[in-house]
């Protein structure tokens, strides 16, 4: 791809809601200055305007068209004094394999999942409406959470087709939070939720741009979502400030989270950060310069802050870690997708109805890849394979544990520092430019929280794509982690409105 890119028709919407903040939304809803509904027809008003002229960028699969009456609902409620928790009147909108007790259809992105209404909320559906969000829409994916083929095209989905990166429009917005990644980037809502199972927030919010976090295993429950396997399966919040995303995990965090925090996440987002050892990986530096450029500014920050900052030149996984968390992974597919279409009811009430229909309609299924990953998990035999399985369990963790707590034990550091991944990358992959690398392997195996926040862009031909800084601790250190991550957010700068570029192909 060479030459100069153009600009694509940007989505509308109030001048003077466009990108807002989260933090700026709470102030003016409680002065009486902005209602919910205003603020909700802003981004329906962006949303339609975006699926005009040609550019969508196919973020939303479906708006909740209810989404307007419970604005009005939640506005009236604060004119009484009735304000249910943080969120009121805020949207927020969901990852398509999150079910919702509405009219918003649960599908993972998968057509044989067209049109699914499931019965009742997941937990952290429930709990969100309990703070007074909004539900303002699905959010396209990877279909199946990307865990359906070999060979995948990140941010695809049978039902939702092609997002696409609201920086540059011919590039990836990564998965399998693709759309939820979007979404946020090019304000289409204000807070939205993504799922991960390893990179699937990390990813999406580090190449479109936006903050992302994977929380501490356990900090949110997974009950209602379209699973891959409980053993790593988490959703998080993806938005465009640190504060925003803080504010969102307190809602949704879970009883024993909030325990072992034993403060707001929010308001350590808004607390000045403790000076302490960090660890800074510059094992990424010879692939980008926009790569090296974060992380010179990220070090020269920390030092000017007070921190002890150790770089490190290596960021090597075992290879036996990736082959026990592919194992976990197919083996747990299995037992959890199977367990979760048949308690909610799902059109396709088992793995094979899924690979059944795919292969009756093969030719729009599967024309662009297949699906390997639930053949293979579906000819598992879970009682004969379930000694390796807990095998492979125990020594994946062993293996993810080990190589963070070398740092973060063995040096007595409070956070490593590392790029999240590489430049989004051209759809489909052209030759010359693809997916580059990405570090959220350990942390998703381990259970370890991780954040990620825009510090850098790499520059190109065609326009600036953003980049993705990492910040992983030991389980439940999500307060520290938020306070570090406002800090370089607010010293260095964060979330960059995109161009919405077209480029050239």
């Amino acid at each position: 791809m060479t030459g100069c890119s153009a600009s694509a028709p940007q989505a509308t919407g109030s001048a003077e809601l466009s990108f807002t903040d989260t933090a700026k939304v709470q102030q003016q809803l409680t002065a009486g200055t902005l209602t919910s509904e205003a603020l909700v027809q802003h981004y329906l008003d962006a949303i339609a305007a975006n699926n005009r002229d040609g550019y969508e960028i196919r973020a939303i699969i479906e708006v909740n068209p209810d989404a307007l009456a419970l604005a009005r609902q939640m506005d009236e409620e604060r004119r009484r004094g009735v304000i249910r928790g943080p969120l009121h009147g805020l949207p927020v909108v969901l990852k398509a394999n999150i079910a919702t007790a509405d009219s918003l259809a649960t599908t993972a992105g998968a057509s044989v999942m067209q049109g699914f209404i499931t019965a009742k909320d997941a937990t952290l559906v429930t709990q969100l409406r309990q703070s007074g969000a909004i539900i303002l829409g699905k959010a396209n994916l990877s279909e199946w959470a990307n865990f359906r083929g070999e060979n995948s095209i990140s941010g695809w989905s049978g039902i939702g087709g092609q997002t696409r990166n609201p920086h540059l429009l011919t590039h990836n917005p990564c998965g399998s939070s693709s759309g939820s990644g979007a979404a946020v980037a090019a304000d289409f809502t204000l807070l939205a939720v993504g799922t991960e199972t390893d990179g699937s927030i990390m990813c999406p919010a580090s190449v479109n741009g936006v903050v992302g976090v994977k929380p501490t295993r356990g900090a949110v429950s997974g009950y209602g979502i379209i699973p891959i396997a409980a053993a790593q399966d988490i959703a998080g919040p993806m938005t465009r400030s640190v504060y925003g995303a803080a504010l969102l995990l307190d809602t949704m965090a879970t009883a024993e989270a909030r325990s072992r925090y034993g403060v707001s996440l929010s308001n350590a987002a808004q607390q000045a950060v403790e000076t302490e050892k960090v660890i800074v990986v510059r094992a990424f530096d010879d692939q980008f310069s926009g790569v090296k450029n974060m992380v010179d500014d990220v070090v020269r920050t920390l030092k000017s802050q007070g921190f002890e900052v150790v770089e490190v030149a290596q960021w090597e996984l075992p290879d036996a870690l990736y082959a026990a968390e592919f194992e976990v992974l197919l083996y747990e597919f299995k037992r959890d997708l199977n367990a979760w279409l048949a308690e909610f009811g799902a059109p396709a009430a088992t793995m094979q109805a899924v690979i059944d229909y795919n292969k009756a309609n093969a030719e729009r299924e599967l024309a662009l890849f297949g699906q390997e990953y639930f053949e293979q998990a579906n000819a598992i035999d879970l009682a004969e394979a379930a000694e390796s399985y807990h095998q492979a369990l125990t020594e994946g963790r062993r293996l993810a544990e080990a190589h963070l707590n070398q740092y973060l034990k063995g040096k007595g550091a409070s956070a490593i520092l590392l790029p999240s991944y590489g430049p989004a990358w051209p759809t489909p992959p052209a030759e010359g430019g693809s997916f580059s690398f990405g570090t959220s392997t350990a942390a998703a195996v381990s259970g370890y929280p991780s954040i990620t926040v825009p510090l850098g862009m790499q520059e190109g031909q065609q326009g600036s794509l953003p980049l993705g800084l990492s910040l992983v601790g030991l389980p439940w250190s999500e307060p520290q982690l938020f306070s570090l991550a406002a800090m370089l957010e607010a010293k260095i700068g964060g979330f960059t409105a995109p161009e919405f570029l077209v480029g050239e192909q």
